[in-house]
């Protein structure tokens, strides 16, 4: 069963018409009866939702004394901002946030990262959208690897729960290669369970055709 702020989250999810049931090809080639377009969440109130979503993972999966939130350019950056403003205001205390340049910057305030200066042992949360093969995530965890901050893990707002190449389900697949602890706000098979049980402005979203398919796609 999904708690509150998951449910919050769904809601957004669905009237942005940010997740999506049908037949859709991926960028990998593959089938998918379900599709996630976080790039719905365009207004000012839908990233402070997010942001209150990401919040209360971060301090249900790691505790209230993170003290940094960072996130991947570009994507990841509203995320850090919105994240951080509702985990102070969940926490009582100040919150920093970060985001990396794509390239260091020579000139002026310099440096690669942009934000609450990051040094040693600061107990840092990446956030970011999604997942997909974790590249990015990768690569923006030996960024922040010499600054020797203490990376407490990575929160994502969706897990797709979908394999990759390798058969694992890329979020479980970073958590076990990076050795750093991963959540989602919300996943797949949470969402469909609700809404193939469940009424969203009056009607039923997802029909239990639809949901088995979903559950034959991961396996289920």
């Amino acid at each position: 069963m999904i708690n509150q702020s998951q449910r919050d989250f769904l809601e957004l999810l669905v009237r942005r018409q940010a997740l999506r049931f049908g037949e859709f090809t991926l960028k990998s080639g593959r089938k998918s009866p379900y599709f996630i377009n976080t790039g719905s969440f365009h207004m000012g109130g839908d990233l402070a939702r997010l942001g209150s979503a990401y919040a209360a993972t971060i301090r249900e999966r790691f505790g209230s004394d993170v003290q940094v939130v960072f996130g991947p350019a570009y994507k990841g950056i509203p995320l850090a901002l919105a994240t951080a403003a509702a985990y102070e205001s969940l926490v009582g205390r100040p919150i920093g946030w970060t985001f990396d340049r794509k390239e260091a910057k020579d000139h002026g305030d310099g440096g690669l990262f942009v934000g609450h200066p990051l040094t040693a042992g600061v107990r840092v949360v990446l956030v970011d959208d999604v997942i997909t093969d974790g590249r990015a995530k990768r690569e923006a965890v030996e960024k922040l690897k010499p600054t020797g901050v203490d990376i407490v893990g990575l929160v994502v707002a969706f897990d797709r729960e979908e394999p990759g190449l390798d058969g694992r389900p890329a979020l479980a697949a970073f958590a076990a290669d990076a050795g750093i602890p991963s959540a989602a706000v919300l996943r797949i098979s949470e969402a469909a369970s609700y809404l193939a049980s469940h009424d969203l402005d009056g009607r039923r979203h997802l029909d239990a055709e639809r949901y088995a398919q979903i559950l034959a796609h991961l396996g289920r």
